[in-house]
């Protein structure tokens, strides 16, 4: 009858699966940048929509001092998620 040993193995894991083991190291290095670019892309997506409607109101002849802030608040909605973006993109660069 064959021993059966108390303790797994002490192998590598990068021996088992190498892709696994670079997508676990990629994933320490930058934890949840799938996750963030996803936010990053939806709110700007949002604030581009509402930035669209805000600049329809101003065509249409709505009141410019409340419209007007709002089309502001919304490019720099999409200002903001475009740049952490690039920041988020320029780190994944360099990391490498």
């Amino acid at each position: 009858m064959p021993e059966i040993p108390s303790q797994p193995s002490q192998q590598k894991p990068a021996s088992q699966k190498p892709e696994k083991y670079a997508r676990l190291r990629a994933e320490i290095k930058a934890p949840y940048r799938g996750l963030r670019k996803f936010v990053y892309i939806a709110f700007g997506a949002s604030g581009l929509i509402g930035a669209v409607v805000f600049l329809a109101q101003l065509a249409a002849g709505q009141d410019v001092a409340t419209v007007l802030p709002n089309f502001a608040l919304q490019l720099g909605v999409v200002a903001l998620m475009v740049w952490l973006f690039r920041i988020d993109r320029a780190s994944n660069r360099n990391s490498d």
